[in-house]
């Protein structure tokens, strides 16, 4: 591991306190990382308390190895086979759902995962290593219309056309195949960028968000977080990304309306459709200093949301 720095759980209180844990309670963690969260909704649980917990990067659930806890179980899959995994575990109804998006502080310090322009290595970038393509596969492959259709949709980048362009011309006479030649072939196409932020920020970000199918994840496991819930039970996404709060807020705001019926349908109030969650207070960011210690903070937005 290269400049590797100490990892951060983001809104750690905030996201176990809006969980509000239950001594005898299930829960699920569905992005363990290196288990800041499921440490914290721990130290809450009794003993007849239980929490699952998801990763689909294997040195995450590594880093799970040596958790002596017969309260905890651990699983390499991504969340969106949270239902599945719920079944499997035995578990048909949980307490609250914990998702923190996103890539985590220890894949973007290792160097040898390939997710950073700061090191030079192979451009890997999947989240599960053990399956998948790599970047580097995908842009030795991809036409130039679906490159720059990835940098535009993913990356919000407004160069795309001119990266992609020049990734398919530096790709006729050697492949990229690195973190390093990626970064310098970005920042000669892009003309201008945002003081602070490195050409190739959105680059790296779509391609990253195209290989480890993100948002098409977060799609499927929202639905499958309600099922799962109890009445009362809480929903809690942290999001790194607009893209991802996107999505969250709408599948949130939509699931806190009731149906829509005909228009003069005649119906009692009792029997009118009912929302199947309730949306528990204001979107929620780090304060001045989470972020000033933790600058990959700052662009953290957390909703929270409860089962009716």
């Amino acid at each position: 591991m290269s400049g590797a720095a100490p990892h951060h759980t983001v809104l750690l209180a905030e996201a176990v306190e809006a969980l509000e844990v239950r001594p005898g309670g299930v829960y699920v963690d569905a992005t363990f990382g290196r288990g800041g969260h499921s440490r914290a909704i721990l130290s809450r649980l009794g003993g007849l308390g239980r929490l699952v917990a998801l990763d689909r990067d294997t040195q995450a659930v590594s880093a799970a190895g040596d958790w002596n806890d017969a309260r905890f179980a651990i699983v390499h899959a991504p969340f969106s086979r949270l239902g599945e995994v719920l079944r499997a575990q035995g578990v048909s109804a949980v307490d609250g759902v914990l998702l923190d998006l996103g890539v985590s502080s220890p894949q973007l310090d290792d160097a040898t995962r390939g997710f950073s322009f700061r090191f030079d290595a192979p451009l890997d970038m999947r989240m599960d290593t053990t399956r998948g393509e790599t970047a580097a596969r995908w842009l030795a492959r991809a036409t130039q219309q679906e490159i720059a259709g990835v940098l535009r949709d993913y990356g919000e980048e407004r160069f795309a056309h001119a990266i992609a362009k020049a990734v398919v011309a530096v790709r006729a006479g050697e492949p990229v195949t690195t973190t390093r030649q990626l970064a310098a072939l970005v920042a000669q196409a892009v003309r201008t960028r945002e003081p602070g932020q490195h050409p190739a920020t959105r680059t790296f970000q779509a391609i990253r968000i195209l290989i480890n199918q993100e948002l098409e994840e977060l799609t499927l496991v929202l639905p499958q977080a309600v099922d799962a819930l109890k009445p009362g039970g809480r929903l809690v996404v942290i999001s790194f990304h607009s893209l991802e709060d996107r999505i969250v807020k709408r599948f949130l705001r939509d699931a806190a309306r009731p149906d829509r019926l005909p228009a003069r349908l005649p119906l009692r109030a009792a029997e009118l459709p009912q929302p199947r969650l309730r949306l528990v207070g204001k979107a929620r960011r780090p304060d001045a200093a989470e972020t000033s210690a933790n600058p990959r903070a700052r662009s953290a937005v957390m909703r929270v949301a409860e089962k009716i």
